[in-house]
């Protein structure tokens, strides 16, 4: 019997018991399709955290404050301490300390409620400086950014996210030239920022940027108004990240004067290692969802395994009477790992066509990313027609040694 003829065999077995057939193929399938489904969420999510942190800018440094201890001894998190100043910015700023920093951004914040008219908003509120947007590599749609004249003036201007427009003005009316309230001080709309759109992160669309100098002179002030929430740091390439980072910890070091580099007052987060852990979670979460799909593969292949088996008990004549015209033992059991195979293969086309029509409804129906994987998709089906050969490997063994005789006397 050759390859065709094994073939063409097979496909008639398969058509002539078709619900028991699909019921078979419907344990694949699924399993085939939550693979396809766990890999392409897997790989959405890892490109939405991807997204989310490149646009923080590129190669940066996030230097945040260090912790707080009260009067009770109560500890802090990182953050909750002022151990960062303006003054750290400029040091930081210096290409003969620092040659692989490019741009240095200090930045203070609060939670501000701004007012239009009787219109009113709250958003985030930033003080910075003009290199805020080279750090950040984000421009604006309308207007201008804050210039250098605006920080030395302690000018009452503002550059609004596209957000935060939309909320105060409306779609119709352009917010530039319009003055805005906060803490009874106008400030004048000189810019919006460029939208992120690829961004879930509303604090990225969602704020207010002044000059530094106007946020601690006359907007916010305070005890202390030197210091600064944070301080972003832009090294000069990608290869160089490396290097800004041990140069802004030299320097900060220096600067605060701590003798104990394991003791520092301040932190430093980069994008790399805020990427590995944000992708080690998406990748325990793609595990943890990819052992659920494999034992949906175990149980279909197991039903493969039933089915054969049952088709083996009914053909025992069948099988008997092609022995006794001369079939090998290699041409039965040829046959039924073919059967096993085409349900196999048939279960994971059907496994995969449904991950695909998932990879296009589930993102029109909620915030999840699912990217499609090609390899992953070609493993799938590759897996699906070794589920159906290995779970069919036992059946087709079987129904090759029977002997002719027995098979034949047979009822």
């Amino acid at each position: 019997m050759t390859w065709r003829d094994t073939f063409h065999t097979a496909m008639a077995a398969v058509r002539s018991h078709r619900l028991r057939s699909v019921l078979t193929m419907i344990g694949i399938l699924i399993g085939i399709t939550a693979v396809v489904m766990t890999v392409g969420i897997g790989q959405g999510a890892k490109a939405k955290v991807r997204d989310q942190i490149n646009e923080l800018g590129t190669n940066i440094l996030v230097i945040s404050p260090g912790s707080a201890t009260s009067s009770t001894g109560t500890r802090g998190g990182f953050g909750s301490a002022s151990t960062l100043t303006r003054a750290d910015a400029r040091a930081l700023n210096h290409t003969a300390s620092a040659p692989d920093i490019q741009a240095v951004a200090p930045v203070s914040t609060t939670t501000a409620s701004l007012l239009y008219g009787t219109t009113n908003w709250t958003t985030t509120l930033d003080g910075t400086t003009p290199d805020w947007s080279t750090v950040r590599s984000r421009g604006v749609a309308e207007g201008r950014f804050i210039s250098a004249r605006d920080q030395r003036a302690a000018v009452a201007v503002v550059v609004l996210g596209p957000d935060t427009a939309t909320q105060l003005f409306g779609t119709t009316r352009s917010p530039l030239g319009q003055n805005v309230i906060y803490n009874g001080v106008n400030l004048q709309v000189i810019g919006v920022l460029e939208p992120l759109s690829s961004s879930e992160q509303v604090s990225n669309n969602d704020l207010a940027i002044v000059p530094l100098s106007t946020y601690s002179q006359r907007l916010v002030g305070g005890i202390n108004r030197n210091s600064v929430s944070s301080i972003y740091v832009k090294a000069t390439g990608a290869n160089t990240l490396s290097a800004a980072y041990q140069e802004a910890t030299a320097q900060l070091l220096n600067t605060h004067g701590i003798t104990d580099p394991a003791n520092p007052d301040f932190s430093i987060a980069t994008q790399q290692s805020i990427l590995a852990a944000a992708t080690s979670v998406d990748n325990t979460l793609t595990v943890m969802l990819g052992g659920v799909a494999v034992i949906a593969l175990v149980v279909g292949g197991i039903g493969v395994m039933n089915i054969m088996l049952v088709s083996v008990t009914e053909r025992i004549r069948e099988i008997g009477v092609r022995k006794a015209i001369g079939a090998r033992p290699s041409s039965i059991r040829r046959q039924f790992l073919v059967e096993a195979s085409v349900l196999g293969f048939a279960g994971g086309v059907l496994g995969v066509a449904f991950g695909v029509v998932g990879a296009i409804v589930v993102p029109a129906v909620s915030d999840s990313r699912v990217i499609l994987s090609l390899p992953a998709i070609v493993l799938a089906l590759l897996v699906a027609v070794g589920i159906g050969v290995a779970f069919g490997v036992y059946p087709a063994t079987r129904a090759a040694r029977l002997a002719p005789i027995d098979a034949l006397r047979n009822e």
